[in-house]
């Protein structure tokens, strides 16, 4: 059974930066697309950046361009989400998840879309 575990999380000054890391067990990290969602108190999950099996092609929600970066090293199991000139709305737990689909190269932004997920690390951005 695929794991997935977030880290990098924390409390950081609006401008700041932080680096989200999600790990992933098994074998078939590779052959996956991966997403990064979020989930802000008292609001639905959305989606904020994807990538897929390859890290060929990148897709990210409107609110986070040229602020966050997706990333991803199959030879480490691993999927980043570097995020620089933070907002105070970008506080929120981030979740990682893998596709449903194998070998997606175009990964979708609905959470039905991710079958495995993470149990998510917390983001506080203050003004």
């Amino acid at each position: 059974q695929v794991q997935l575990v977030e880290s990098g999380g924390g409390l950081v000054q609006a401008g700041g930066s932080l680096r989200l890391s999600c790990a992933a067990s098994g074998r078939t990290f590779s052959r996956y697309a991966m997403g990064w969602f979020r989930q802000a108190p008292g609001k639905e999950r959305e989606f904020v950046a994807a990538i897929s099996w390859a890290g060929r092609s990148t897709y990210y929600t409107d609110s986070v361009k040229g602020r966050f970066t997706i990333s991803r090293d199959n030879a480490k199991n691993t999927v980043y989400l570097q995020m620089n000139s933070l907002k105070p709305e970008d506080t929120a737990v981030y979740y990682c998840a893998r596709s449903a689909r194998i070998w997606e190269t175009a990964p979708g932004r609905n959470s039905y879309e991710y079958d495995i997920w993470g149990q998510g690390t917390q983001v506080t951005v203050s003004s």
